[in-house]
């Protein structure tokens, strides 16, 4: 039974799904020692458990990625691509049923979780470009009847470690290019919405891909650390706070395992005075409360450059008031719920710490209406922090949810050095209709992802995505050209075929002639 079809039979019967690992083409048989609960969180009831990995668990996964690689890196370059392409095709015809998946676990609205997984499918779709990707270079003649040339191979198993806020997006960065170029791949997806992995694994088992070469792995830190320590994992991929990511980095790195690990984020959103105010408000509530706010890409501080933080300030106040905030699988809601109860806590205590360190709160979403029954679900509303200052809670840390501050300064250059100051350098934009402006502020920033009159500035997936400065651990970004590099080691050869014609014997180093 699907993930969906489960969770169908869950709201007729009553019987809460259980969700486990996914292993050599088939879901785990093994009892699980250990389960995590699995929350609705627009009711804030348990709907099902999750599957906590034990050690023999990640040994299986692995033993499965192991064995199943010989046989995937020797299939042919097109019969990859055929099945990357099948892939893609029973993906898009499942979007809808991945999208209330999602909902129903992450608690996002169906709309943005379908948005979510139309942009994971922009990376299936650069992987079936692969035949194009993995093509080497050759140099006919580098010395006397000499030729040399690169080749692209894959590394083996590679792991990833994936956040809850994007059940399918942020997998769909990492394990479509790995696959592509002939890796498998054990993913380790967040266990508070681990359900879209299940169906995703269902897919590519439709799809025709070879037991063992895509495999899911549910639980915690324990899992966590079992994939970083096996000798048997290549490399690993990673998306989620900079304290995490640090760990994984320091860990598996430590292993002689290749690393990308993305983490934590301070986007800054900055406001010119020539900007047009509208389109700035805008996106600003978009950018800052899509999701309930939770994505590293979010924008967490727009920076108002004098004179138009009180005007900026009205707009967006007005705009945030007329938003509203329900249940996922309600087509009235354009804000859901955050994603436990503890986590809506944590976010909703940076609203009393703001206004207690001096920050004038503008926007109480404590008391925001919900559509529908308000229940027992993590409710928390659309909220913003006016004259927020560096030495606060509020800007120091990443929130990760529906809190929007707003800093005020008396100049461009002021509104560098904030982001200049700040540890994390994932994304930034800027509001301007000065295009001298606009690539001033390109060129200076230093911040992995710019955008320009764009506020939540993710490349297209034949791009990279990936952060500076504390956002960043490793040295490749996701997806795109970066993606593949990372995926694959490239061999040199060096070839000479004899001339039949011409003999000897010479032991001396190659020449040009």
């Amino acid at each position: 039974m699907s993930a969906a079809a489960g969770a169908a039979e869950v709201q007729r019967s009553g019987v809460a799904k259980q969700v486990t690992h996914w292993i050599n083409g088939k879901p785990a048989d093994r009892p699980a020692q250990r389960r995590g609960e699995i929350f609705n969180p627009a009711t804030g009831r348990v709907t099902g458990t999750v599957d906590f990995a034990a050690a023999a668990d990640v040994e299986a996964a692995v033993g499965a990625a192991t064995a199943a690689f010989p046989a995937w890196r020797n299939t042919s370059i097109s019969g990859r691509t055929q099945i990357m392409f099948r892939f893609r095709e029973l993906l898009t015809a499942h979007q809808g049923e991945l999208a209330k998946i999602i909902s129903s676990e992450h608690g996002k609205v169906e709309s943005d979780a379908a948005g979510e997984v139309a942009r994971g499918l922009e990376v299936v779709e650069f992987a079936c470009g692969t035949p194009h990707l993995l093509k080497g270079g050759f140099s006919e003649n580098v010395s006397a009847r000499m030729d040399a040339y690169s080749i692209l191979q894959p590394l083996g198993v590679v792991a990833g470690i994936t956040p809850f806020n994007f059940p399918a997006m942020v997998p769909m960065w990492m394990f479509p290019v790995a696959i592509a170029c002939g890796n498998t791949f054990v993913l380790k997806p967040s266990e508070k919405a681990p359900s879209a992995s299940i169906r995703i694994a269902e897919l590519w088992a439709e799809a025709g891909l070879p037991a063992g070469v895509f495999n899911v792995l549910h639980g915690d830190k324990a899992a966590v650390d079992g994939l970083l320590e096996h000798p048997g994992v290549k490399a690993v991929s990673f998306v989620g706070s900079t304290p995490v990511a640090r760990h994984i980095y320091e860990t598996a790195a430590r292993g002689g395992k290749r690393v990308q690990a993305l983490g934590g984020a301070k986007n800054h959103m900055v406001v010119l005075p020539d900007a047009d105010l509208d389109l700035a408000a805008d996106a600003a509530v978009s950018a800052g409360f899509g999701s309930a706010g939770e994505r590293c890409m979010a924008i967490s501080v727009v920076v108002a450059v004098d004179p138009v933080g009180d005007a900026l300030m009205s707009k967006i106040a007005e705009r945030v008031a007329r938003l509203r905030v329900g249940p996922g699988d309600d087509e009235r809601s354009e804000m859901g719920p955050l994603v436990t109860a503890q986590h809506r806590d944590r976010v909703a205590s940076y609203l009393d710490s703001g206004v207690r360190q001096g920050a004038t709160l503008a926007v109480d979403g404590r008391g925001t209406p919900v559509l529908g029954e308000r229940g027992e679900g993590f409710w928390l509303g659309p909220s913003v922090l006016d004259r927020v200052t560096p030495d606060m809670d509020c800007y120091r840390d990443e929130i990760f949810g529906p809190v929007l501050s707003v800093a005020r300064v008396p100049s461009y250059e002021a509104a560098m050095e904030l982001i200049a100051a700040n540890p994390y350098g994932n994304g930034t934009a800027v509001f301007t209709n000065d295009g001298g402006a606009a690539r001033r502020f390109q060129n200076e920033v230093e911040v992995g992802m710019v955008g320009i009159n764009v506020p939540i500035p993710v490349p297209m997936a034949y791009y990279s995505f990936g952060g500076w400065k504390a956002s960043l651990f490793g040295d490749s970004h996701a997806h795109g050209m970066e993606g593949v590099h990372f995926y694959t080691r490239t061999k040199a050869v060096t070839a000479r075929w004899l001339d039949p014609s011409r003999g000897g014997v010479n032991l001396g180093f190659p020449t040009n002639g």
